[in-house]
C-alpha cells in the first residue's frame, strides 16, 4: 500500500496460519502498524512533534480521510441529498418481481390474416373478436342446430337458476360479464329454455338475435308490432331476442330506465323475453345496478375442460354406451353435478331477484344441484360454456376440425399403421384416465400459463389434449398450441380497438356528451399497465393505466384533450375486463414492508402475451407506450420504476434498434441517476437472451471507455448485474477503468457495483481482485479497494441479492453482507478479514471502517436479545484478531461501546462479543475485567 499507514512491514510476508487466517495476498499484520489504532495502548502519536511538515502532514490525512468518506457514499441518494435514503432493497425485490413476471418466454402463433375472427394452432382453429363480433351480427334468428348444441353442451354457471327466474319474472334482463366468459351463451340458454314451453314453443325461429346498432327503442318497437306486422318486421308471440349493444363505441349513451320499462312492457304484452348483454365497465354499471340487471358468473374452467374433453374422445374413439352426447357420466348425472340426477326443486325458497352483488359474490352450492328438472330437461348434456360470438365463429373451426380433422387423421393412420392409433389400453375409460393425468402435467399446466379457461379456449384445449391421446398432435405440437393460448386472448384484446372511432355517431337522436377516447382507451391501457407492473399495488397499476390513457387519446386524436370522468371507474370491472386478480401482499414504503392490495394477471403467461402483441403487431402505439415508459423511469416508487425497466428490457429484445434508440441510449445520458438506473436494468433484462447478450457487451464496453460521464455511470450499474461482459475479470476490469478515470469521478458507483458481483458464484474472484488493487502502485485503484471493502460491510444482502428466500444468502436478507458471506462462505472468511483489516489499518479509510466495525458488532443480536448476526461475527472475529495489536484495538473499540452516552452496549454483550473473536487461551486477565 501507498499509504504511511501499511507502509512500513517486513519484505517476506508471514505464511497463512490456519483456515481462518490471512490470505497470502493481503499485508502482514503486526504490531510495527499498531500506531495507527485509535488511543490504542502504547500507540505513538504523530502530534509528538511540533514540527510545522508533521501537522501539515495531519492536515492532508484529514482531507484524504474527508474524500474517501465522500467516496462511501450511496452513489444512489445523489438526488435526495447527502444523507437521503434510497430503496435499494425495494428496488432490488420489484426488479426480482419484474423478471420472473415476463419470465416465460411464448412461442409465436400463426395467425390467419385473412379471416381476422380466426386463429390457427397448429391444425385447430378458434373464433376470435368475441368483443366486437356483435357489431357484425344482423338482425335474425338463431339457427335451430345451434340452439340444440346449446341445450346439449351448455354448463351452467353458478346463479343459472336465478337468472332464468329472473327473466321469467320480468321479461328483461341486462347481462354483464367480461367478453369471452360464456356470457352470450348463457344468454342463448336462458333464451332458449324459456321460449321452449312458451307461447312460442312451436316456432323454429323462437330466438332471434337484434342488430345491435339499432338499439332499445328499435327492438322494443319491433316487439310492440308483434303478430300483426309479423310479416313486415314483427315477430311472433313468445319470441326471445338477444341483443349486445355497442356501448363502447365513441357518442355512444347507454339506455336509460325508461327505455327498459319501454321494452319490458312490450315483452310482457306479447309474451316474449328478451336478454341484452354488456360488458361491465363505466358505461354499462347502471343497467347493471338496476332492476333488471345481474352479473354473469363465468363458466367452470375444470368442467368445461373435462367435458368437452370426453366429447372429443368419445366422437374419435366412440363408445356404445354414450346416450344423448358425451356429457352425462355413466351414473347418468350430468357432469357439473358429479353424476347426481339435477333437482329443480332445490332453491324454491331463494329470492327470485337478481343481485348484482349477490351473484358476484355467493357460492352458489344449491345452484348446483338445482339447475335443472331431470324428466323435463333429460335431453340438455352440459359441455362447454361459449360466448354466443365466439361459439359462432368456434363451431365453424370445430367442424372444419371435426370433419376434416378427423378424416385427415384417419388417413395418417391408414398410411401409418397402428403406431397413431390407441392400442388395447386405448378403451374409453383408459383415455380418460390418461386425459386427467396429462391435463395435470406440470409442462402443459405451464405451458398453458392461464389460471382458467374461457369457453372458446377450454373447446381448444380440451381438442388438443385429445388429438395428442389420439395421436394426431405430437408433444411439442400440444406444447406450442397451448403455449398460444394466452397470444390468442392477447390478440383478441387488441386487434380493432379504436375502429370504432371512425364509425359513424348513432342515430337515435341524442347528442353525444363527451368523445369517448379515453373510455375507450382505458381498458387497453389497463392491460398494459398491468403487463408491466404486475405484482405492484392495485393503486400503482391503476395510475399508470390512467397516465397511459393519456397518452393513447394524445396520440389518437392530438387536436382535442382527452376528458374522462374521475368518478366513474370501478375497479371490478378493470380486474374482470383484464383477466386480473387481486391479492393481499407487502409493498415497499420508504424501507418499510406495509400490507396492501396487490394485482396480478390471472395466468403467468399473460404479461409477456400482452407485450409481445403490443409490440410487434400494433407499431403507432410505440410512441406513446415509449413516453409513458420515460415517465414511470421517474417514479420515485422502485414497484413502478423497476417493473417498468424490466418491461423496457423484454420490449427492446422484440425489437432491439428501436428500444436502444428510443429508450435505453436517452435514457442512460439523463442526468438523474433514477433514469440511469432504468436504462442499466433494461440492458441487463436483454442481456438474459443470448440472443442480444452480445450487442449488450458491446454497447457497455464503448461506453466504459468512451462514453461521457453519464454513460460510464450507467454501463457501471450494468455491469454490477454480472452478465454485460463475457467473464468476471472482464467485468472488474471494465469497473476499475470507469471507477479511475478522472481522479476517481465515478469511484463511488463503480464500488457499489464491485460488492454487487460479491453475490454471485464468482465472488472469489471479485476478492482476488480486491486484494491485487489493495497492493497497486495507483492511489485510485486501492481507494476502488477500500471503499469496495467499506461498502461491503455497510451493505444489507437484500439491496444486492436476487435469489429468492431459501437461499443462504437469501435467509439472511438483513445481514450485513460482509457477514453473510462469512457465515455462508467458510473459505472465503481469511479473504475477507484480510481485506477489512486493510481497511482498519489504513489512515485514509481507518475511520470510517471502525465505524462499520462497530455497525457489524452491535449486529450480533437484536434488541429483543434474538441472535441476528453472531453466526458471521464467530466466522469473521477470529481471522481479523489474529494478531496481539487487532485484540488490543477491538478491546479498545468494545470500551468505546459501552461508553457510548446514545447506545451504550451492555457488560453481557460486550463480553459475548469479546469471547466470539478471542479464544479462552488467548484471553488476559485485564482484558476480561474490562468488559465486565
Amino acid at each position: 500500500m501507498a499509504d504511511e499507514a501499511v507502509a512500513e512491514h517486513p519484505a517476506e510476508p508471514a505464511a497463512p496460519k490456519a483456515k481462518d487466517a490471512r490470505s497470502p495476498e493481503a499485508p502482514p499484520r503486526g504490531d510495527d502498524n499498531a500506531k495507527d489504532a485509535p488511543d490504542a495502548p502504547g500507540s505513538s502519536d504523530a502530534s509528538d512533534s511540533a514540527d510545522a511538515e508533521a501537522a501539515e502532514r495531519e492536515k492532508e490525512r484529514e482531507r484524504a480521510a474527508d474524500r474517501f468518506k465522500d467516496r462511501t457514499r450511496d452513489p444512489l441518494a445523489e438526488e435526495q441529498g447527502e444523507e437521503g435514503p434510497t430503496d435499494a432493497a425495494a428496488a432490488t425485490r420489484a426488479r426480482q418481481s419484474g423478471q420472473k413476471l415476463l419470465a416465460s418466454s411464448r412461442d409465436l402463433v400463426s395467425f390467419d390474416r385473412s379471416d381476422v375472427g380466426q386463429v390457427h394452432i397448429n391444425n385447430i382453429s378458434v373464433g376470435l373478436d368475441a368483443r366486437r363480433s356483435g357489431l357484425s351480427m344482423r338482425d335474425g334468428p338463431v339457427p335451430a342446430e345451434d340452439l340444440l348444441r346449446i341445450r346439449r353442451t351448455h354448463i351452467e354457471p353458478e346463479g343459472y337458476v336465478r337468472l332464468r327466474r329472473a327473466l321469467e319474472a320480468r321479461r328483461l334482463l341486462v347481462l354483464g360479464g367480461a367478453p369471452g366468459t360464456g356470457r352470450a351463451s348463457t344468454a342463448l340458454a336462458l333464451l332458449e329454455e324459456v321460449t321452449r314451453d312458451g307461447e312460442g314453443g312451436q316456432n323454429s325461429e323462437r330466438v332471434r338475435r337484434a342488430d345491435p346498432e339499432r338499439g332499445i327503442r328499435e327492438l322494443a318497437g319491433k316487439v310492440a308490432a308483434g303478430e300483426v306486422a309479423a310479416g313486415v318486421g314483427g315477430h311472433p308471440r313468445g319470441t326471445g331476442y338477444l341483443l349486445e349493444p355497442a356501448l363502447d363505441r365513441p357518442g355512444t349513451l347507454p339506455p336509460d330506465g325508461m327505455d327498459l320499462d319501454q321494452l319490458a312492457s312490450a315483452l310482457a304484452e306479447q309474451g316474449s323475453y328478451a336478454v341484452v348483454v354488456v360488458s361491465v365497465g363505466s358505461a354499462a354499471n347502471p343497467l347493471l345496478a338496476g332492476r333488471y340487471g345481474a352479473i354473469c358468473p363465468p363458466a367452470p374452467t375444470r368442467e368445461l375442460v373435462a367435458v368437452r374433453l370426453r366429447q372429443r374422445l368419445e366422437e374419435e374413439h366412440g363408445d356404445p354406451a354414450r346416450g344423448g352426447g358425451g356429457a352425462r357420466d355413466r351414473d347418468g348425472g350430468s357432469a357439473r353435478d358429479g353424476g347426481r340426477a339435477p333437482n329443480r326443486h332445490a332453491d324454491r325458497d331463494r329470492d327470485d331477484a337478481p343481485n348484482r352483488h349477490a351473484d358476484r359474490n355467493r357460492g352458489g352450492h344449491a345452484d348446483r344441484d338445482g339447475g335443472q328438472d331431470g324428466s323435463q330437461h333429460a335431453d340438455r348434456d352440459r359441455g362447454a360454456d361459449q360466448d354466443g360470438d365466439r361459439t359462432r365463429h368456434a363451431d365453424q373451426g370445430e367442424g372444419r376440425t371435426r370433419d376434416g380433422g378427423q378424416d385427415q387423421d384417419r388417413g395418417q393412420d391408414q398410411d401409418h399403421g397402428q403406431d397413431r392409433r390407441p392400442d388395447d389400453d386405448g378403451s374409453l375409460s383408459r383415455l380418460l384416465e390418461r386425459a386427467a393425468e396429462l391435463r395435470e402435467d406440470p409442462e402443459v399446466t405451464e405451458a398453458v400459463g392461464l389460471d382458467d379457461l374461457r369457453p372458446a379456449e377450454a373447446e381448444l384445449f380440451a381438442s388438443l389434449l385429445a388429438g395428442h391421446l389420439l395421436g394426431s398432435v405430437g408433444r411439442e405440437e400440444l406444447l406450442s398450441g397451448c403455449r398460444g393460448l394466452a397470444a390468442v386472448q392477447a390478440y383478441e384484446w387488441f386487434a380493432g380497438v379504436d375502429r370504432a372511432l371512425a364509425a359513424p355517431p348513432p342515430g337515435d337522436g341524442r347528442a353525444p356528451v363527451r368523445s369517448g377516447t379515453a373510455a375507450l382507451f382505458h381498458p387497453v391501457a389497463f392491460r398494459i399497465a398491468l403487463a408491466v407492473l404486475g405484482g405492484a399495488s392495485h393503486s400503482a397499476v391503476s395510475a399508470a393505466a390512467h397516465l397511459l390513457t393519456w397518452e393513447l387519446s394524445v396520440q389518437s386524436d392530438p387536436d382535442s384533450t382527452p376528458a374522462r370522468p374521475l368518478f366513474c371507474d370501478d375497479p371490478e370491472s378493470d380486474l374482470a375486463l383484464s383477466r386480473a386478480r387481486p391479492a393481499d401482499g407487502a409493498v415497499d414504503v420508504a424501507g418499510a414492508e406495509v400490507t396492501g392490495r396487490l394485482i396480478f394477471y390471472r395466468g403467468a403467461a399473460l404479461p409477456a402475451a400482452v407485450l409481445a402483441e403490443l409490440w410487434d403487431r400494433h407499431f403507432p402505439v410505440r410512441a406513446p407506450v415509449v413516453r409513458w415508459l420515460r415517465l414511470l423511469a421517474d417514479d420515485p416508487r422502485p414497484q413502478v420504476s423497476m417493473r417498468a425497466a424490466v418491461a423496457a428490457g423484454e420490449l427492446s429484445v422484440r425489437d432491439f434498434e428501436h428500444g436502444y434508440a428510443e429508450l435505453v441510449r436517452p435514457l442512460a445520458d439523463a442526468p438523474t441517476p433514477r433514469r440511469r438506473v432504468f436504462a442499466a436494468t433494461a440492458l441487463d433484462q436483454a442481456a438474459g437472451h443470448a440472443s442480444h447478450r452480445r450487442a449488450v457487451r458491446k454497447v457497455v464496453e464503448d461506453w466504459s471507455r468512451h462514453g461521457t460521464p453519464a454513460l460510464r455511470w450507467t454501463a457501471a450499474m450494468a455491469l454490477g448485474y454480472g452478465r454485460s461482459a463475457d467473464s468476471m475479470d472482464d467485468t472488474l476490469d471494465a469497473l476499475a477503468r470507469i471507477g479511475v478515470r478522472d481522479d476517481g469521478e465515478q469511484l463511488a458507483v463503480a464500488s457499489l457495483n464491485v460488492v454487487r458481483l460479491l453475490t454471485l458464484p464468482e465472488c472469489a474472484t471479485v476478492l482476488r481482485r480486491l486484494a491485487d488493487w489493495t497492493g497497486h502502485r495507483g492511489e485510485e485503484y486501492q481507494d476502488l479497494a477500500l471503499v469496495s471493502i467499506v461498502r461491503l460491510a455497510l451493505t444489507d444482502v437484500d439491496e444486492v441479492l436476487d435469489d429468492e428466500p431459501g437461499t443462504p444468502l437469501g435467509d439472511r436478507g438483513d445481514w450485513p453482507l460482509l457477514l453473510a458471506l462469512a457465515a455462508t462462505r467458510p473459505e472465503l472468511t481469511g479473504k475477507l478479514a484480510d481485506l477489512f483489516w486493510t481497511a482498519l489499518n489504513t489512515a485514509r479509510s481507518r475511520d470510517v471502517a471502525f465505524d462499520a466495525l462497530e455497525t457489524l458488532l452491535r449486529s450480533a443480536s437484536r434488541k429483543d436479545g434474538r441472535a441476528w448476526t453472531r453466526e458471521g461475527l464467530a466466522a469473521l472475529l477470529p481471522a481479523l484478531t489474529a494478531e496481539e495489536h487487532d485484540r488490543r484495538r477491538l478491546d479498545w473499540l468494545l470500551q468505546r461501546m459501552m461508553r457510548d452516552q446514545d447506545r451504550p452496549l451492555t457488560e453481557e454483550r460486550a463480553r459475548a462479543l469479546w469471547r466470539l473473536a478471542v479464544p479462552a487461551r488467548q484471553r488476559r486477565s485485564e482484558e476480561e475485567e474490562s468488559h465486565g
